[in-house]
């Protein structure tokens, strides 16, 4: 089951996986991080632009830049950390749930969790979360095998992946590994199921091996920059993003219901009934272990993330095991019933969803009259709902019948997986005309010359510019905004250069001041222009003749 499990998320993250350039921001704020470790050479402290960044730990970057001096430094090269540990999750899971359940419920296990849609796009993509998930989701695993069934291997394993997934992303590892664990270890207890003692030495051989793991790096770092840098790091950047708001990421209570909703997809029409059957055997049955530890996985960690004032969508794919779990193991005893009709009733949520998105879509491009490129996307996106509505359609047939009714999971998977690879080779490339920064630093890139300053106006996609280009890129004050500092000074870059290529907004056009020099429009993209700025340099502000 780990390596069908593996193979299954293999099928679902590597297809088309170097497609596309880096989605700004995080896709390229990661990757010019890990691309500046292999051009600056420094492992311990992380930089973005030139600059010290202390925004997360090292791990995904470490990674990362290993798989760059490997592949070069590409979007494939990047995105493989990712997929990689969402394929070692897979593994995992489906290994952990064969053990209690069977191998059936295994292998729907693996499928349901790698071919909903969050995890998916997470598990594709430049960015730290998927090493995240996946420490979690094998330490919650290898806690419950040590705390069932007395393995030392088990319990120290799972001390190992906290520790990486701390480096993966700070104390939000431990901390939601406690939460699971925790409240299920009181379960348990309570509802009279097995739970195996640790001794004191274990406790203090698990500590020790997080602390063999965790701290080099930590230590290494207050060395470099003193205890500032780690204080950055975990208090505003852990623990200040729970109680406070960091960058404008903030949402109502119940902000991660619809995105649970839309990140379990399509599976989430099956987790009501899953939840309340979990429920059920899990008070009747005195072994019912992994079904507390579905629910559990399931609800704690939601309500947890539900009250921090800063919230981001990736955040709720750290409990998706848990629903993957409740799901397969619903689907499994499906399987053996002979009465079917409420599960054929919630399988039919799926393709009458899917009737509405599509209605909606229809709807809303009518009314909008749609350009000819977002036309052509859209019926991009068209291909792929008919797509997953055969696959819905087929599901609720095989589920009818109760020879095929095991078949049922897989079909709705692969409609999944065959989705996701249309959107990877299809539909990704036909977005990349909306992305303008890649196309403008294409083109920086032709025409670069040594000496040459590159500059990011009150544009989105300036650690795109970075990462397609060079560092450094400077950030200048647009023409309504309010100045941060000589360095910002768009008069004082321009006059101050050989020459100078700036990415700004196109409506700023006519009243964008030359301050004496050349300046061309090199191209246009989407809402976005590319000038270059040239001919004798002129006087900086505050200097004799300046220029207007």
């Amino acid at each position: 089951m780990a390596l069908i499990g593996a193979l299954v998320a293999a099928v679902a993250t590597l297809p088309g996986l170097g497609a596309g350039t880096l989605w700004d921001n995080s896709e390229t704020t990661y990757g010019e991080v890990a691309r500046e470790i292999l051009t600056g050479h420094d492992w311990i402290v992380m930089h973005l632009n030139g600059d010290a960044w202390f925004v997360q730990p090292p791990l995904y970057f470490w990674i990362a830049a290993l798989c760059a001096q490997v592949f070069g430094i590409t979007e494939f090269a990047l995105r493989l950390p990712s997929a990689v540990a969402t394929i070692g999750m897979a593994a995992a899971l489906g290994y952990a749930v064969a053990r209690v359940s069977g191998v059936r419920a295994g292998l729907f296990a693996s499928v349901v969790l790698t071919t909903s849609l969050m995890q998916i796009v997470i598990g594709r993509l430049a960015i730290m979360d998927a090493l995240l998930d996946a420490a979690v989701a094998l330490a919650v695993l290898a806690f419950f095998g040590a705390l069932t069934t007395g393995s030392r291997a088990a319990w120290y394993a799972g001390w190992a992946a906290v520790a990486l997934g701390t480096l993966a992303k700070g104390p939000v590892a431990p901390v939601v590994v406690l939460l699971v664990v925790g409240p299920w270890w009181i379960w348990q207890r309570t509802a009279g199921g097995r739970v195996a003692g640790r001794p004191a030495l274990d406790w203090l051989g698990g500590l020790a091996l997080f602390a063999a793991i965790v701290v080099p790096w930590g230590a290494a770092l207050v060395r470099s920059t003193g205890f500032g840098a780690l204080a950055e790091l975990v208090g505003h950047y852990t623990v200040g993003r729970y109680v406070g708001t960091i960058e404008n990421q903030t949402g109502p209570f119940w902000y991660y219901v619809p995105v649970l909703i839309l990140g379990f997809f399509p599976w989430f029409a099956f987790l009501v009934p899953a939840s309340f059957a979990a429920f059920r055997d899990a008070e009747a049955d005195g072994e019912g272990a992994l079904r507390r530890l579905a629910l559990v996985w399931s609800i704690v960690p939601f309500v947890f993330f539900s009250l921090a004032i800063t919230k981001l969508p990736n955040y709720i794919a750290l409990e998706l095991p848990g629903p993957a779990m409740l799901v397969a193991l619903w689907f499994d005893g499906v399987v053996e019933r002979a009465d079917r009709r409420a599960a054929l009733a919630w399988s039919a949520v799926v393709p009458i969803t899917l009737g509405l998105l599509a209605l909606a879509v229809a709807i809303f491009s009518r009314a909008n009259r749609l350009t000819a490129d977002v036309a052509q996307l859209r019926i991009d996106l068209d291909v792929l709902g008919f797509v997953m509505l055969a696959g819905s359609l087929g599901s609720f047939g095989l589920l009818a019948a109760r020879r095929t009714a095991w078949l049922a999971p897989f079909a709705l998977g692969t409609a999944c997986v065959v989705a996701i690879s249309l959107i990877a080779l299809v539909v990704e490339p036909a977005v990349e005309r909306f992305k303008p920064v890649p196309q403008l630093a294409t083109i920086i890139d032709g025409q670069l010359r040594p000496g040459d300053v590159i500059a990011v106006q009150s544009v989105s996609g300036g650690n795109a510019l970075t990462f397609y280009t060079r560092p450094v890129v400077a950030h200048l004050d647009g023409p309504f905004e309010t100045p941060r500092g000589p360095q910002s000074d768009p008069q004082r870059l321009i006059c101050a250069a050989p020459r100078a290529f700036v990415v700004t907004k196109a409506m700023w056009a006519k009243p964008y001041p030359t301050y004496g020099r050349t300046r061309q429009v090199l191209a246009v993209s989407n809402r976005d222009v590319l000038y270059l700025f040239d001919g004798p340099m002129c006087s900086v502000p505050g200097g004799a003749g300046s220029s207007p």
